[in-house]
């Protein structure tokens, strides 16, 4: 799996300068980390609600899309693949492969601001 998202790591950072009417990477980085941020959280909740449903084929393709949108937010956010197995690796060392970090060994400080993803509001339709 790590080839599989290095090679789509490397195809993201090829698509940045591509024009963005013919690149949906391209045209995705270009609209910014909210953008991006957005797209990552529908797919992720579209992981949720086919699961939810019994439905693993459909898991499959929202998963590999909800992949894509996380290595175009890993490169517009400047982390490297590289630097996620290493956590993970770390991660694997102290608690083992299959466990989180305990939420009693994260600092307070460490703890991040819930921040909204678009400021603009949509009116609702009637």
């Amino acid at each position: 799996m790590t080839d599989s998202v290095a090679r789509l790591y490397e195809a993201v950072i090829a698509a940045r300068g591509s024009d963005p009417a013919k690149s949906r990477t391209a045209r995705l980085l270009r609209a910014g980390r909210a953008k991006m941020a957005k797209k990552l959280a529908e797919e992720a909740v579209e992981v949720v609600i086919d699961a939810m449903h019994g439905q693993p084929e459909a898991v499959v393709r929202e998963s590999a899309d909800l992949l894509y949108n996380l290595v175009v937010l890993w490169v517009h956010s400047g982390v490297h693949p590289d630097d996620v197995w290493a956590e993970m690796s770390r991660r694997e060392q102290m608690f083992g492969i299959a466990e989180k970090v305990p939420k009693d060994l994260v600092q307070a400080t460490a703890r991040r601001k819930v921040v909204a993803l678009e400021t603009r509001r949509v009116r609702k339709r009637r």
